[in-house]
């Protein structure tokens, strides 16, 4: 896997995320909404450097004007990226980062009188990780607490679960087409007893654990643990040798 070093474009910002990663080294209320715009803003300059590199490095051919126009805001950049770079936002959540940036708004224009809890921080900062590794191929290192670590570790797996299912749905579907989101695919793996009723139990669990922990309805430091991890990761690898895509 490429690193940083190998692709110079990566640098600004991995370091903007690295900047609002470190300022939870100290928890008070002012870093924790300075640490959310600095991840929102390298959220923001992910999508803008990867939307403008040359052709030849993404395969991507998007005229200057229609950059320019993309550029002038987040949730213009964000539907670009679903437009032009679909393929790269496997386990990613729009909707969530879009709802994370709006809460940065209400923290940059409201001033001082409002807090944000270190977990959404958090959350947004693992949801920009996972869109970096996916834009640019490699991971922005950071050293995290053991709770951080089991939330990256989460949603990491999610895509592979996702791209699991929807290949052991599309292989017996007629169509080829089984739905977009997960709910949907489970529904059309019961329907068709192509999966035990146990294990598609056990996904609904972990999906609605994962939609709680992503929108910020749950505390992730509650809501995850070693054992919903290694959950997760056994019915990923479990659904990957079916599909013949076990990454090991």
């Amino acid at each position: 896997m490429p690193s940083q070093d190998d692709q110079p474009w990566t640098s600004g910002p991995a370091e903007i995320l690295q900047h609002g990663l470190g300022l939870l080294g100290e928890d008070t209320g002012t870093n924790r909404r300075l640490a959310l715009i600095a991840i929102d803003n390298a959220v923001e300059l992910s999508v803008k450097t990867y939307l403008s590199l040359p052709k030849r490095v993404t395969g991507l051919s998007i005229p200057r004007k229609r950059l320019e126009e993309i550029s002038e805001s987040f949730p213009s950049l964000l539907d670009a990226l679903e437009e032009f770079a679909s393929n790269k936002l496997e386990g990613v959540d729009l909707a969530s980062i879009e709802w994370y940036h709006r809460l940065r708004n209400q923290l940059y224009h409201q001033g001082y009188g409002l807090t944000v809890e270190r977990e959404k921080v958090e959350i947004y900062a693992e949801l920009a990780k996972a869109l970096f590794k996916n834009l640019f191929g490699t991971n922005v290192v950071v050293r995290v607490s053991e709770n951080t670590r089991l939330l990256g570790c989460f949603i990491q797996l999610w895509p592979r679960l996702e791209n699991a299912l929807a290949s052991i749905a599309s292989d017996h579907s007629l169509t080829g087409r089984t739905g977009r989101t997960v709910l949907d695919t489970v529904k059309f793996l019961r329907s068709g007893k192509i999966l035990s009723n146990d294990d598609l139990d056990e996904i609904e669990r972990l999906r609605r654990t994962r939609n709680e922990v992503v929108h910020g309805t749950v505390d992730y430091r509650t809501a995850l643990d070693e054992n919903t991890v290694n959950r997760l990761d056994r019915i990923v690898k479990a659904l990957e040798a079916v599909t013949g895509a076990d990454q090991g």
